[in-house]
């Protein structure tokens, strides 16, 4: 243990790491964020994650529950975090949020029986234009802490969606409908599944990939997110 930190503080001495908001200096026990900025982040409530799962989920029978854990704002300090991790390939951005996710689950959600994690598809254009999935290092980092696979290819994004930006529900909905397949229709049966995405906002991404999971036999398909937005 003691070798560990001198490594550590050598480490950190001759390749500093840097705030990814504020770019002050970290310490040794300081990832990703320093304790000021990852402070300012808002913490979604217990009860505010219930009611946006009946908002959003509960209806449709499909995600059996849900959980996120941050409140996300634009221009505050997770948008600018999940910005970087999309389009700057700062994918231990995507691994550090993810770690902080698995092990809230972990506490919170323990009667989870996770078989397995999927990270929601990307279309093949959208993710050569990108060149990975977000989702993907976020499930890294949930595996870090819950050690269940990752499975990347029993669902695929077939449909090249319009961006939901300026969609209302229904239409976001609609926009989703028929986007995804189930690549194996035997393997989903009888498992227990977690779809990670990076922001839900009215969850009409993960329902539609809820379904098709449903459709073809999972036992109980739940949904995890960094943030949820407000919609």
């Amino acid at each position: 243990m003691m070798q560990n930190k001198i490594i550590n503080e050598i480490l950190d001495f001759v390749l500093p790491r840097f705030c990814h908001n504020c770019n002050v200096k970290l310490d040794q026990h300081e990832n990703v964020l320093c304790r000021h900025c990852f402070a300012s982040i808002e913490i979604a409530r217990d009860d505010f994650v219930q009611y946006e799962f009946r908002r959003k989920f509960e209806s449709d029978k499909l995600v059996d529950d849900f959980f996120a854990h941050f409140i996300f704002e634009k221009s505050e300090v997770l948008q600018e975090l999940i910005h970087e991790l999309k389009y700057s390939k700062q994918f231990q951005i995507g691994i550090f949020l993810g770690e902080i996710l698995g092990k809230v689950i972990s506490n919170k959600k323990y009667d989870w029986q996770i078989d397995e994690i999927i990270p929601v598809p990307l279309h093949r254009l959208k993710k050569a234009e990108r060149g990975f999935n977000q989702s993907y290092y976020i499930s890294k980092g949930i595996n870090k802490i819950l050690l269940k696979d990752i499975n990347t290819k029993l669902l695929k994004r077939i449909r090249y969606t319009e961006t939901q930006t300026n969609k209302n529900l229904e239409s976001r909905k609609d926009n989703m409908r028929s986007a995804f397949k189930i690549t194996n229709s035997d393997y989903a049966a009888g498992k227990n599944f977690l779809l990670v995405d990076d922001v839900i906002t009215t969850g009409a991404t993960i329902s539609e990939c809820a379904k098709i999971l449903k459709e073809n036999g999972a036992a109980n398909v739940y949904a995890a997110s960094v943030a949820i937005a407000d919609f």
